[in-house]
């Protein structure tokens, strides 16, 4: 049997990348541990200026879980999005040899 081979090279724009999802996951992870750290640290119950409502050491919790989490995650995109910006200036361009190889036909 003979196999036929067919080869072309091309060239294609190498560039390194982040990964949001890690990113995003590591800003909420790190804001979540930023309201653990102010939660714990005031005092252990809230009391509302406005309505005079006294808030529990978990409400509190929650509230703040709520905000930082949501501020780490928009930090960690943003975090990733200089990265991609920066990586981006040092694109470079390989060569790829694209090689197909086919059996041929057997001869009867």
């Amino acid at each position: 049997m003979a196999e036929q081979h067919e080869s072309h090279i091309e060239s294609a724009r190498l560039r390194r990348s982040p990964r949001y999802g890690v990113f995003l996951t590591l800003g909420v992870a790190l804001g979540l541990i930023t309201a653990l750290i102010l939660t714990y640290s005031v005092d252990s119950e809230a009391v509302s200026r406005t309505t005079g409502v006294a808030y529990d050491t978990t409400q509190v919790l929650g509230f703040m879980a709520l905000v930082c989490g949501t501020v780490g995650l928009a930090l960690g995109g943003l975090i990733a999005l200089v990265f991609d910006r920066v990586l981006s200036r040092r694109v470079r361009t390989v060569r790829i040899d694209h090689e197909t190889v086919r059996d041929a036909e057997p001869e009867i």
